[in-house]
Order: C-alpha cells, then structure tokens, then sequence
C-alpha cells in the first residue's frame, strides 16, 4: 500500500500530542485536590481531642450475641434448656400413651416455662443467667425423675421418639400420594366395587341353580392332589373372587409346569359359594383350585372370623398331610415361577420372608411396644421387620417350633391391645422370631398400593409384586403406574365380568 505524503500526517500527530497534554493536566490538577483534603482531614484527626476511657461505658453490642451459638454450646444454659424439652417431650408422649394424663398436665407446664425463657432470651440477645434456669431446671428434672419412676426409661423413650418421627414421615408421604387421588373418588366408591358385588350375587345364583356345581365341588374335595406333597401348594385366605382369580392366574401363567400347582383357598361363609362356583367353571392350565369356608374350622376362635388374615398362624392344623406350602396375600401378582421356593434351604427354620428394614427403617420398634416388659425383655427393637403376602413355610418345622402356640401365647398377653394395635404381622414378627429365613429381596417387592415412586427396574425383576398398601389394584383409587400388572391377569371377556363391568 503506498505511504500517505508527509504534510497530511502531521496534523493529525499535532492532534494526539494536544489531547495528551490536555488529560496531563487534568489528572494533575485533580491530584493536587486529593492531597489538600487528605492534609486537612488528617490535621483534623491530629486535634481532635481524646477521649476520657475511664468516663465511657463499655457496652457489647447485641451482634455479638449468637442465640444460636448458644444453643450449640455444651456449656451453656440455653443449650440445657433444649435439651431438657426435649427430653420432656418425649416423656409427655408416652405419659398420655399410658393413661398418665395428669402427669403429662405437668410435663407440658414446665415445658412452656422453658420455651418462654428461651423465647425471651432470643429477642432480648441476652445470655440465659443461672439465676433464671436453675428453678425452671430443677422443677422439670424432678418431673422426669418422676416419669422414669414409672418405668419411662431413656430406651423407651428413644424408641417413641423414633416410632412417631417414622410415623408423621409416613402420614405425610401417604397425604401426598393420597391428595391427589382423593379429591378425584369424593363422589365415587372407594370400598369394594359394585361389579364385584355384582359378581359374588351370579355366582351365587350359579351354585345354587347349577347341580352340576355342586357335584363338581364334592369330587375335588376327594381329589389326592391335595394332600400330595410331591406337587406345589399355595394357601390363599381371601374373600375377594376376583383378586384371587388374579393370584391363581398369574402364579399358573408364570410356572413352566402349571398342572403341577394346587391352590387351597379359604374364605368366609358369605363368599364361599360364589368362590367354589367360580372355580369351578374356570380351569387355569390344569392346575387344582380348593375351596374351604372359615366356618369348617370349628376349633379357630371365633373373634377372628372377621379376618382372614389369621388362619395363617393355623396352616398346620388346616393342611395337617401338607409339608411345605406357600403363602400367598390376595393381593400380589405373580410374574416368575414360585416353584424354585420350595428347594430354598431354610436351614431348619419355619418361615422364610423378605426384609423390610431397608424401607422405611421397618425394624421392631415399629410395631410393638417396648415400653412394656414382656417385650423389651426379650426382643431386639433393632431387630429387622419383614412381610407376609409372599413366604415359603416349613411345616414341619412349624410344628416342631410349635408356632401356633406361640402365637397365641402372645394374643393372649395383647388382650388390651398394649403390646401392638392391630394387624397380623406385629403377632407374626413375635411367633416366629428366631425362625425366619431371609430371602433375596427379589422375590418379593411390595409397596404398589401406596409407593409411587417404586424402580421399575426392582418391578421388573421381581418374583412377586405385592399391592400392600390401601390403593388395592381393583379400586379405583389405585396407582395407576402399576394397575396394568393386575389387570392383565383379569378376564375381563368373561360374560359374567363383562356383565357386571357393563351394568
């Protein structure tokens, strides 16, 4: 590129060096005002006169105050305090479990004493004095004294502490799950469907309109396959024809040899007809199907009639020929061949049952009181929990054992519901503890009736997957994530489902 001539360059260097000169002295002139004001705030802070230390008054201010420093001190009042509620409330609650109203009255007073100094000391910044907390200290600890005179011990009292944190932990994760389903059912069913009700009455009407039932039912209660123990037995106690139909279906869909399988139902008085009649005109793969009614069992005490669930501590006595049965809850679905159960070594023990303590810290402590002696004398609170609705039992070490007695050696001493409140599996954990074989988690996976965010790889993989859980797969409050599992298992082209479902 050709060089521009000399004479054009020249203005515009003339141009350059006048804007230097000018920001040269513009930075100048502005430094020399910074010094003078520098100079004469500085001759001020040289006169200014000093002043007396011993006229002023030395007075920390409130930032210095951490209230919460405080109550992580361990030496401090505060922190006392804190941890004497604590321990207060723990005590409150199990003084009203225990009737022990008037101490819990007291419990509470100086409860809110304490939270009352506490408050005050927040808002105030001011440390906790020893002349405030000594009297409200001392009162609160002949209180406790008081409740650990009742047998209130420091283990019972860290067990509660837990049993109701797991408690509000699982309210609030089943108010979650349930507000969202709840406000959709306000207007519809949320017992046991019309079309299930409507089933039981056909079915009904079939046996008694149908001889040939009837006829049917006789032969199979004479069948040797029942008492043969060189085939597979399932016990189901349930009172819900369609949910059973399901177990049955899936259980003979996922076995390689299905006419291997004998199934013993037992249900109520009500329902036994309608059950008898409907497996009856249903074959599943050429396996036996028997039903029985709660009322054949004269000897089973009648205040548990209304529960199925009971029968099971009475396996031996209804199955007296039987060695090895499964167990199986009227509410699982079958998806892998059970049959691999009944060569598991239990290593002599009766029961072999899936933990549960990896969820939801089921452990003892959450199902019985150990508050009470019986109980804490001879259990673990830490001891892990398991389930029923999938469990391979030994029979011939249940007798051995002598389960059943046990079991009701422990409904006996629960007559005023202290020990557990209700249930099967708190009567369950106690009679057959020290008899229970663990067994891969995968052979058992439940929670589909109130865990919605359950892996779907731990679905997949699972032997069985139980419903537990109040959104059982036939309401219409169930998860809808897993309803399909359930509902493939139904014939729902049945013309008697098909009628019902219809009306």
């Amino acid at each position: 590129m050709r060089r521009r001539a000399a004479e054009l360059r020249r203005p515009q260097r003339r141009r350059r060096s006048l804007l230097v000169s000018w920001l040269l002295g513009i930075f100048a002139f502005a430094g020399a005002v910074l010094f003078a004001l520098h100079h004469y705030h500085h001759q001020e802070r040289i006169e200014e006169p000093k002043k007396d230390k011993s006229l002023a008054i030395e007075e920390p201010p409130n930032e210095s105050f951490n209230f919460t420093h405080e109550l992580l001190s361990s030496t401090s009042f505060a922190r006392q305090l804190v941890d004497q509620v604590t321990l207060a409330k723990a005590y409150i609650i199990i003084a009203k479990e225990h009737n022990n109203l008037q101490l819990a009255w007291e419990l509470s007073s100086q409860v809110r004493n304490h939270q009352k100094l506490l408050s005050q000391a927040a808002v105030s910044g001011k440390l906790i004095m020893l002349e405030e907390a000594r009297p409200l200290v001392t009162r609160l600890s002949r209180l406790i004294y008081k409740a650990q005179d009742c047998h209130y011990d420091i283990s019972t009292t860290i067990t509660t502490l837990k049993n109701h944190a797991l408690a509000l932990e699982e309210r609030a994760k089943a108010a979650v799950v349930q507000s969202t389903e709840f406000g959709r059912l306000a207007s519809e069913e949320a017992s046991l469907p019309k079309s299930l009700h409507c089933l039981n009455m056909k079915l009904t009407e079939e046996w008694f309109q149908n001889p040939t039932i009837r006829r049917h039912k006789n032969e199979y209660r004479k069948s040797p396959r029942l008492v043969d123990n060189n085939l597979y037995h399932f016990c189901i106690f349930s009172d819900n024809i369609i949910a059973t139909s399901v177990v049955v279906n899936s259980t003979v869909s996922s076995a390689d040899h299905p006419q291997q399988l004998v199934f013993h139902v037992v249900t109520n008085k009500i329902n036994y007809w309608a059950m008898t009649s409907w497996f009856l005109l249903n074959d599943y793969k050429g396996c036996t199907v028997e039903v029985r009614s709660i009322e054949e069992f004269s000897w089973f005490n009648a205040k548990f009639v209304s529960s199925l669930n009971y029968l099971l501590f009475y396996i031996p006595q209804i199955h007296p020929s039987l060695e090895k049965v499964v167990l199986l809850d009227d509410d699982v679905v079958v998806q892998k061949d059970l049959t691999p159960l009944f060569s598991i070594e239990l290593h002599g023990n009766v029961i072999g049952a899936v933990e549960t303590c990896l969820e939801s810290f089921r452990r003892f402590y959450k199902y019985l009181n150990f508050s009470n002696p019986l109980i804490s004398s001879k259990f673990d609170p830490q001891s892990c929990g398991w389930a029923f609705g999938m469990n391979i039992l030994d029979l011939i070490a249940w007798r051995k054992a002598n389960v059943t007695a046990k079991y009701q050696y422990w409904e006996d001493q629960n007559v005023d519901h202290m020990i557990w409140k209700k249930g099967a599996l708190p009567p369950g954990l106690l009679a057959f503890y020290g008899v229970m074989e663990p067994l891969d988690r995968r052979w058992h996976v439940l929670g589909l009736g109130f865990d919605v965010d359950i892996d779907e790889r731990l679905i997949e993989t699972a032997a069985v997957v139980h419903y537990s859980g109040n959104m059982k797969p036939w309401l219409k409050l169930a998860i809808t994530r897993y309803k399909h599992l359930w509902d493939q298992y139904v014939d729902f082209t049945h013309p008697l489902v098909r009628g019902c479902i219809d009306n």
